[in-house]
């Protein structure tokens, strides 16, 4: 049985808005609201949604790297938020980050041998005369050779810049990995080496990843379970199968048949959305996604749904699948639906 790797809990990350002479806190953006999900060792995770509807926000509150707001992460079972900032260098080895741009995630200054041996030498992985060895083995474990160490980053693709930070990454041998959009500056076809190399990596080291990203066709290559993300909140979290082929959330019936679909011969039918994404520092009320909902009735707008349990085991944020309305009143959308 696999076990329990990440519990994020009812986590909350709003920045302060401030105005006016004496910088007073007039509203916050709620990058990220109450979100809470557990992930199991050896898991994907695909996380997807818009831009700016919180991603990267939750997985850098994940990794420590911002302090949350409100809520807990707990790693194997240890509550992180005592330990936030750089004092626990053993949890920054077991956790780690792809990001999303390969270029400005390397110091252009260094070599490349001079970036993979930085954090083997803070984390005393290996001995110094061993250092030029492994940094060679990981080089050559995601499909370099051993003298491009002696190598700046701008000597190379963005392919294969990408394939050094997934080897920083790799260095301090961690159990989890945050991929942050990572192959979304790339070309298609490297795109589909690096999606490959993370597989095979996955595979070969028992590694856990939350895979961010808004493509929904990487998404359904690489992830065994999706959640999906609108104004900082998860409206629906399932199996990849389920919310694929059969989609509960209108927000994520409408980024499915948003999906380019490789057939001209077909001709899908395609759910609009009216409007814009809110501002995040004025979320409206009851349910965020009400303004633009083509399912939307009267109660969305003044109730906030709760992230529920449906009965074939996966989550939904949304009235229409809310049993627990008061007696005497039950949801007629629910019982149409």
């Amino acid at each position: 049985m696999p076990d329990t790797i990440l519990d994020v809990r009812r986590i909350q990350k709003w920045f302060p808005v401030k105005q006016g002479l004496l910088s007073r806190v007039n509203r916050y953006v709620k990058a990220v609201d109450d979100v809470s999900f557990t992930m199991q060792s050896g898991e994907i995770l695909g996380l997807v949604g818009e831009s700016g509807c919180g991603k990267s926000t939750l997985a850098r509150v994940i990794l420590q790297l911002l302090r949350p707001t409100g809520g807990q992460v707990f790693f194997r079972g240890e509550n992180l938020n005592p330990s936030f900032g750089g004092r626990n260098k053993d949890l920054r080895k077991r956790m780690q980050i792809v990001f999303q741009d390969p270029y400005s995630s390397l110091n252009p200054r260094m070599t490349v041998g001079e970036i993979l041996s930085e954090a083997l030498r803070t984390h005393h992985i290996v001995q110094s005369k061993q250092l030029e060895e492994r940094v060679a083995l990981l080089l050559e474990t995601v499909g370099l050779n051993a003298f491009h160490a002696k190598r700046f980053p701008h000597e190379f693709s963005s392919g294969q810049k990408q394939r050094i930070g997934v080897a920083r990454a790799l260095s301090v041998q961690p159990e989890f990995i945050v991929c942050d959009e990572p192959v979304s500056a790339l070309d298609v076809s490297i795109q589909a080496q690096i999606l490959n190399l993370l597989l095979d990596l996955k595979r070969r080291y028992q590694l856990t990843y939350l895979f961010i990203s808004h493509d929904l066709s990487v998404i359904r290559h690489v992830s065994e379970r999706i959640a999906v993300m609108y104004l900082g909140k998860i409206v629906e979290l399932g199996t990849t199968k389920q919310l694929t082929s059969d989609p509960a959330h209108p927000y994520t019936k409408a980024l499915l048949s948003a999906a380019p679909i490789p057939d001209p011969k077909r001709i899908p039918e395609r759910t609009v959305l009216k409007g814009d994404v809110p501002n995040p520092s004025q979320v409206p009320s009851g349910c965020p996604f009400h303004p633009r909902c083509p399912e939307a009735f009267e109660e969305c707008k003044r109730i906030v749904p709760d992230f529920a349990k449906r009965p074939d085991g996966r989550y939904v944020t949304c009235l229409l699948f809310n049993e627990s309305w008061p007696e005497g009143q039950g949801n007629p959308a629910y019982k149409s639906a």
